[in-house]
């Protein structure tokens, strides 16, 4: 794929159980249902995700599970766009382009597994994680090198910022 269509991403979506986490959810022992639930998120990700909203380059989530611990991540790095226990992904995508003033063309969307298709194939850009469903896989426009949850979202901030000519700088201004 041409770096043109990642210059005109303004909004990266990601799907979270496989794409910001290695797909594991850890339950307390009061068990599913209880609300205590644990994921495990990738630091290099966040990193990645605080250089592209440094850039002007916003970051959402759309996923198909509610947790507190989901949440948690996102206000911690400052994500503000949040649907969850959304189970038609493709369905919300209007809304999502109109809470955003944006166009298919300015969104990309990563996800790893089948209730992502449905919404890859309105983006401007489908990404899938290197351990993605060989469905999804086929479908994507890119697929990273990186699994889900290791660091496979800090690969694609870096594609985006490295396509609009911003990587370069961004690394020299941290040494």
């Amino acid at each position: 794929m041409d770096d043109s269509r990642l210059q005109k991403i303004k909004l990266l979506l990601l799907d979270v159980d496989g794409v910001l986490t290695g797909g594991h959810i850890i339950y307390s022992a009061a068990g599913a249902g209880s609300g205590i639930e644990t994921k495990i998120f990738n630091v290099k990700d966040g990193l990645g995700i605080k250089l592209l909203q440094s850039a002007g380059i916003n970051v959402g989530i759309v996923t198909g599970r509610t947790s507190e611990a989901l949440l948690c991540r996102c206000r911690d790095l400052g994500i503000t766009i949040i649907y969850d226990g959304v189970k038609a992904k493709g369905e919300i995508f209007d809304t999502v382009l109109s809470a955003a003033n944006l166009c298919p063309e300015a969104v990309a969307f990563v996800g790893d597994d089948l209730p992502d298709l449905s919404l890859m194939k309105k983006v401007g850009v489908s990404i899938a994680v290197a351990d993605a469903h060989d469905a999804v896989k086929n479908k994507a426009d890119i697929v990273t090198r990186r699994n889900g949850g290791d660091g496979a979202v800090r690969e694609i901030c870096e594609m985006i910022l490295d396509a609009r000519n911003l990587l370069e700088e961004i690394i020299e201004n941290c040494q």
